[in-house]
């Protein structure tokens, strides 16, 4: 499963929010990235359950869908798929382009050196 843009905007409303209604995703879409018309929304999200990237429960009247795949897992095949295609495997290529290309705050930088040092215990 590779999530086109739109359908990760969605599955981002879906996993702060937990399982919701076409309504509430489409409410948050529009508050949170873009003016989205619902039927756009519904049609997506209808699509996405056909793709399996979301599960839709119909046992009530309105609809609800969640998210077929946690967030992280989802994330991590992502992430793996663009480090193989962008930087050939090298992990560190992608951190060296993303220092290099960014101002990394100082809290920011504390942070990464502290998980270093935990994979490294």
């Amino acid at each position: 499963m590779e999530p086109t843009k739109s359908e990760l905007e969605i599955l981002q409303v879906l996993w702060e929010h937990g399982p919701s209604t076409v309504r509430f995703v489409n409410d948050k879409l529009n508050e949170e990235k873009r003016a989205v018309q619902y039927s756009s929304t519904l049609k997506l999200m209808q699509i996405m359950a056909e793709k399996g990237i979301v599960m839709r429960d119909e046992s009530s009247m309105k609809h609800i869908y969640s998210p077929a795949e946690p967030e992280d897992k989802t994330k991590s095949a992502l992430l793996e798929r663009f480090v193989d295609s962008m930087y050939k495997g090298s992990a560190s290529s992608l951190v060296m382009q993303l220092f290099g290309n960014k101002n990394t705050s100082a809290e920011e930088l504390s942070e990464i050196k502290d998980f270093l040092k935990s994979l490294d215990q």
